[in-house]
């Protein structure tokens, strides 16, 4: 029932998200970088990557990752439907969620640290992501990640459109 009611929002996001109104800018234009996670956050991802000994590139964003495999296929954007593998898991090590999008999903409908980081690889790629919260659920609790979580995603993409 919960992914029938996800995929009824991604649904609705992306028949109001992706019109091209002329007082709506178009979302395929997306910038990742108009949005920058504060500084205070950026700084405590870095701590945490440092305490386990990882190496991940900054992007403009805030996000942190590293790119396992970059993948061969197509590359997303935020308006392309896409399907994935992935494992969530927080900073202490407790896993919040894992699976796979069995229907494709919108990628402009997942939360902004995926929206600006899957576009660096291609389908059949593989990215470790470390989000500062507000790239993230910010604030919010979401189910079992309490609020002003560092959210670590490993990711594979398995299908763009």
């Amino acid at each position: 029932m919960r992914e029938l009611l996800l995929c009824f929002l991604v649904v609705v996001i992306c028949v109001t998200g992706c019109s091209k109104k002329k007082e709506v800018l178009d979302p395929c234009t997306y910038d990742p970088c108009a949005t920058v996670a504060p500084a205070t956050e950026i700084q405590s991802v870095q701590t945490y990557l440092t305490s386990k000994g990882l190496t991940a590139t900054q992007h403009c964003s805030g996000v942190f990752y590293i790119i396992d495999a970059p993948g061969s296929g197509a590359a997303p954007n935020v308006c392309s439907y896409i399907n994935t593998n992935y494992v969530g898991r927080l900073t202490n090590g407790n896993g919040f969620d894992s699976g796979m999008f069995r229907a494709p999903i919108q990628l402009g409908g997942l939360i902004r640290g995926w929206a600006n980081t899957l576009p660096l690889i291609k389908q059949g790629g593989r990215i470790r992501m470390f989000l500062p919260p507000s790239m993230g659920y910010g604030n919010q609790a979401a189910g079992t990640i309490p609020p002003n979580s560092i959210l670590i995603f490993d990711v594979e993409l398995t299908f763009v459109q």
